[in-house]
């Protein structure tokens, strides 16, 4: 028992490496990407964007369904919008 309490406080001791990795929130896609808005039904953001690019089937309960457009993404709840993610775009690299 004393080594396993040993070996268990060597082993907290050790120092921790992570790599960071940043996520550049906000700053994905053009501010000017129009999407839907909160609460929009299907039939409006249909009739604002056209079809999407592809539909995926309800998931969860309560069931949510995901379109995707090609610079953003829509999810629904019961036919109502909860939420538009625009789509991260790169930024092209820096020319030197």
């Amino acid at each position: 028992m004393p080594r396993l309490l040993l070996l268990a406080a060597l082993w907290a001791a050790l120092p921790a490496h992570a790599d960071t990795l940043a996520i550049p929130v906000g700053q994905q896609g053009s501010p000017n990407v129009s999407v839907p808005a909160r609460g929009e039904s299907q039939k409006a953001v249909l009739s604002r964007f056209g079809l999407a690019d592809e539909e995926h089937p309800p998931v969860g309960r309560p069931p949510i369904t995901r379109w995707d457009y090609r610079t953003f993404s829509v999810y629904f709840e019961s036919g109502r919008v909860i939420d538009s993610v625009v789509h991260h775009q790169p930024a092209a690299p820096a020319s030197r």
